[in-house]
């Protein structure tokens, strides 16, 4: 029965107010954050999650995982289950908080404008500040990664915070940001998932319906962002795994893989499951976070070729 309604719901209001009503009520039932700091004259917030294994006199890497539009700090760290594996690992995470309502990242905007992505650039810049005074924080191996309007800011700061962001790794990326804005001081590593059945940012490009973008087909972005890194070899493909294949790009000045999930939504492979009314399957074939974290490993800033 709640299928149902859920269901004409979503053909009633559609997706995007759907999203706000939902994001909305638990937001206000289960947000938390436990730092701010002030960026561009914003109070910011953000959640941390510092492992108990941290030694203070051990260099440590820092992850920043960044919430999709319409989600939050704790619940992107629910559902990519980051805190686990920081457990395991021994790093740092960090969930910043975007802004309005609902939650979003202003990561593709034009620059000068009220939605110019360096205001929000600036903000995980001022984070690393904050979290390396109180924290040991490894500036060589400074992380980012996101879902959604969240892969399409750790994007944006592949391209204009290159000098501290050591590697990327993106899901279901919303990639609007212009080519012409990204002008990274240095090719930044980077991992992309994304689903074929993606109704939300559609794997083939054009409008979702759900949103008033045109997204840019998926395969195309990443072999322009290959070409962006440096990359002028064949492609190889990796091992399939269930509904998951691979590609790895060669060549490059910075490396470059990416997962194709068949069938796949707009989800978080091998995390917390949204619910498939809402994003489509989610595929348990691969664990994104422990892939991205074993390429975040292979990748510290300054090795060689970057």
């Amino acid at each position: 029965m709640k299928k149902w309604i859920s269901r004409l719901l979503i053909i009633i209001i559609g997706v995007p107010l759907l999203l706000v009503l939902v994001a909305g009520a638990a937001f206000l039932i289960s947000n938390r954050t436990n730092g701010k700091l002030e960026s561009d004259g914003e109070t910011r917030r953000y959640l941390l999650y510092v492992p108990q294994s941290y030694d203070p006199s051990t260099p440590t890497p820092l992850v920043i995982c960044i919430h999709g539009f319409a989600q939050w700090p704790a619940h992107q760290l629910h559902i990519s289950g980051w805190q686990e594996l920081a457990d395991e690992q021994g790093f740092i995470v960090v969930c910043p908080m975007g802004t309005g309502f609902p939650l979003r990242w202003r990561a593709y905007g034009a620059p000068g404008s009220e939605s110019d992505p360096m205001i929000e650039v600036d903000f995980i810049s001022a984070l690393i500040d904050q979290l390396s005074a109180e924290y040991n924080i490894d500036p060589q191996r400074i992380y980012a990664n996101g879902l959604s309007n969240g892969g399409g800011m750790s994007f944006a700061l592949a391209c204009m915070l290159s000098e501290r962001i050591a590697a990327v790794g993106m899901v279901g990326g919303a990639y609007l940001l212009p080519w012409e804005q990204c002008k990274p001081a240095r090719p930044v590593p980077a991992v992309v998932f994304h689903g074929t059945a993606d109704e939300i940012v559609p794997y083939q490009g054009g409008s979702s319906g759900h949103f008033n973008k045109l997204f840019p087909a998926i395969p195309d972005f990443v072999d322009r962002l290959a070409e962006h890194n440096g990359c002028t070899g064949e492609t190889v493909t990796l091992p399939a795994n269930g509904e998951v294949s691979g590609i790895q790009y060669t060549g490059c000045a910075a490396e470059v893989i990416f997962y194709t999930v068949h069938g796949g939504g707009h989800s978080w492979p091998g995390g917390e499951p949204i619910p498939e009314w809402l994003v489509g399957p989610t595929t348990m074939d691969i664990d994104a976070t422990q892939v991205m974290w074993e390429f975040f490993e292979r990748h510290p800033m300054g090795e060689a070729g970057e």
